[in-house]
């Protein structure tokens, strides 16, 4: 067996029923504590636009947002479509689906508690996040924490800064090179070299750079990317109706599709559906709260709502709209994965656009080259946060030097390894952070009562924010 092998045998443990029920669980128990909270996305859509002045914060709710949402429209949005299908079938589209609509609950949650128990560093920055949640939450009177919420910290930290070499950095310029390279016949360590350097030169400018550029970027690279998916749709218009039909039959039955070239049981399409939501969405892994902690915000209850508009962005619409291409393209052309030689997801969204004349090679690499920078640039922020908490400020040069070269060698070839690798990183970050959220649930149900539903959404909470020592986490004593 080798090591490939390996990975994928972890993989599938990692993401077997246990995981799927206890992330399935955790969306649908938070959606039932916050009262069905996905039911104010209207008001969610409506604040992510209004300014909090005057609240504390280092950005704003929408520059938190569109940052946010940056780092989620990666590469997984259709690439990771691509993935599911090819892998779980086009039942696991379904799947997906449901787990943005029920993972925004769960996203609501997460970044209610980091803004409720976000801190400041010396400089005066705001810090958030499950590794502080645990802490703060659990703090003793005399400023001590204890060691199963240091560990379940540090644990949420470590494989954070592991999952975000992987996701935020290789996958990402591995998808931009593979496809400037089978469209176009550039060189993969030329692009990697552009969209590598380019990108450090912004992270460099630090948050506000990052959350100006995310802001100007993402309303209009969302916007140009469905219009070309639509385009693509139209074309496809005689087939919709056999997709929709094959997504949910699929998702319920095993069976095969596409001319036997796909098939799979109800687990796998739950499996990858789940899998691959979570990395597009990111409800439950925890990501999200990093960068909205920093946000300006009255009260954590709407900062939260506007978090939770994420994954409805990113898989309610942006993924579905993706896959419904994809499926519909694979029923107008049943042998087109044999036909093209399709391996794995890069290969077949290659394909899938390309049945598309003119249009579809530049309409995939636009979404690629836009949604995969973005997530480069926005997922940076993350892990400089992480380094901060685990090493000290110290550490943080070293550690962009290092995603830096990440994004690189990606570029040049990793291949499915870092697919497999991050998905096992993503479920190990994953299972902190979500049993986090299980034991806020309630607090933050019980207050979104009183911000949310009885009418006190424009209430100021004025809380003393408590300053981080400067110091890693293994070194730090008393809060």
């Amino acid at each position: 067996m080798n090591y490939i092998e390996v990975l994928d045998s972890i993989d599938a443990a990692v993401w077997g029923p246990p995981m799927i029920i206890l992330l399935l669980g955790c969306h649908i128990y938070t959606a039932i504590r916050t009262k069905g909270i996905q039911r104010k996305l209207p008001l969610a859509l409506k604040l992510s636009i209004t300014k909090d002045n005057g609240a504390q914060g280092d950005v704003s709710n929408f520059g938190a947002m569109a940052t946010s949402l940056a780092s989620t429209l990666g590469t997984g949005s259709i690439v990771g479509v691509a993935t599911a299908v090819l892998s779980g079938g086009p039942g696991a589209v379904l799947w997906m689906w449901l787990t943005g609509i029920l993972g925004m609950a769960t996203k609501y949650t997460e970044v209610y508690a980091a803004m409720k128990y976000r801190v400041k560093d010396r400089q005066g920055h705001m810090m958030g996040g499950a590794m502080h949640v645990w802490e703060q939450r659990y703090k003793r009177p005399d400023g001590t924490v204890p060691w199963w919420a240091k560990f379940m910290a540090i644990w949420f930290a470590v494989m954070a800064c592991l999952t975000i070499f992987g996701v935020g950095s290789a996958v990402q310029t591995s998808a931009i090179t593979s496809v400037a390279q089978a469209n176009f016949g550039v060189e993969p360590w030329i692009v990697a070299a552009i969209v590598c350097g380019s990108a450090l030169l912004i992270i460099m400018g630090g948050l506000g750079t990052i959350s100006n550029i995310c802001e100007k970027l993402v309303p209009i690279m969302g916007v140009a990317y469905i219009l070309g998916c639509a385009y693509i749709l139209v074309c496809n218009w005689a087939f919709i109706g056999e997709s929709f039909r094959l997504i949910f039959e699929c998702a319920f039955t095993p069976r095969a599709a596409f001319g036997g070239a796909v098939g799979s049981g109800i687990i796998v399409a739950l499996q990858f559906g789940c899998a691959r939501g979570l990395f597009s969405n990111e409800a439950g892994l925890g990501t999200a709260p990093l960068i909205s902690a920093a946000a300006e915000s009255k009260n954590p209850a709407r900062q939260a709502l506007v978090s939770m508009t994420g994954p409805f962005w990113c898989t309610v619409v942006i993924c579905f709209v993706t896959a419904l291409v994809i499926v519909s393209s694979l029923c107008a052309h049943p042998t087109l994965i044999q036909d093209a030689g399709v391996t794995n997801g890069a290969t077949l969204a290659n394909a899938v656009f390309a049945t598309i004349p003119y249009v579809g090679a530049p309409i995939l690499m636009l979404g690629i080259l836009c949604f995969a920078y973005s997530t480069i640039i926005g997922w940076s922020y993350y892990g400089e946060r992480v380094t901060l908490y685990l090493f000290g400020r110290r550490w943080v040069p070293l550690y962009l030097g290092f995603y830096i070269c990440m994004g690189f060698l990606g570029g040049v070839g990793v291949g499915d390894v870092a697919w497999t690798a991050t998905d096992i990183s993503n479920a190990l970050m994953a299972l902190p952070n979500i049993l986090m959220v299980l034991l806020c649930a309630g607090m933050v149900g019980k207050e979104t009562q009183h911000y949310v539903y009885d009418g006190n959404i424009d209430e100021e909470l004025r809380a003393d924010i408590h300053e981080l020592p400067e110091k890693s986490v293994f070194t730090r004593k008393k809060a």
